[in-house]
């Protein structure tokens, strides 16, 4: 006999930004955000990021409707706010897909592209340079 899979009450989704990954959980809930088992209080101290974190489930009214639960490593605190941003607005467009419209004009399913450019030799950093000299 074979055993009948379990439905999984959580909606997973990846957010990217930089060189930041969150691995981000969502489940119907009264609205805690949980950042690597910290509160999102917790974890981030500054007011800007944590409204980028909540930015797309402000926008589809559902800020108290749902517990995010995130991993999230790699980079600093913006661009893991980004990831994070980026991973609940993926997971919210899989629990229900009338949310879609709203997030992709607001541009938070895309994934930002930009990345750290790679140091080249013969300079400092990616492009500074060796100061100019004239003797």
């Amino acid at each position: 006999m074979a055993a009948k899979a379990i439905p999984n009450p959580y909606t997973h989704a990846t957010g990217r930004r930089k060189s930041s990954i969150a691995r981000v959980r969502i489940i119907a809930g009264k609205g805690k955000i949980t950042i690597n088992k910290k509160d999102i209080e917790e974890y981030f101290g500054l007011a800007t990021l944590k409204q980028i974190v909540r930015q797309p489930l402000v926008l589809t009214n559902t800020l108290d409707k749902y517990d995010v639960y995130v991993t999230v490593n790699g980079g600093g605190f913006g661009g893991q706010a980004g990831a994070i941003r980026h991973g609940i607005a993926r997971a919210l467009e899989k629990a229900n897909a009338d949310f879609r419209p709203v997030l992709k004009t607001a541009g938070l399913l895309t994934r930002d592209p930009r990345m750290k450019e790679r140091k080249k030799y013969g300079l400092h950093k990616a492009r500074r340079a060796v100061q100019f000299s004239k003797r």
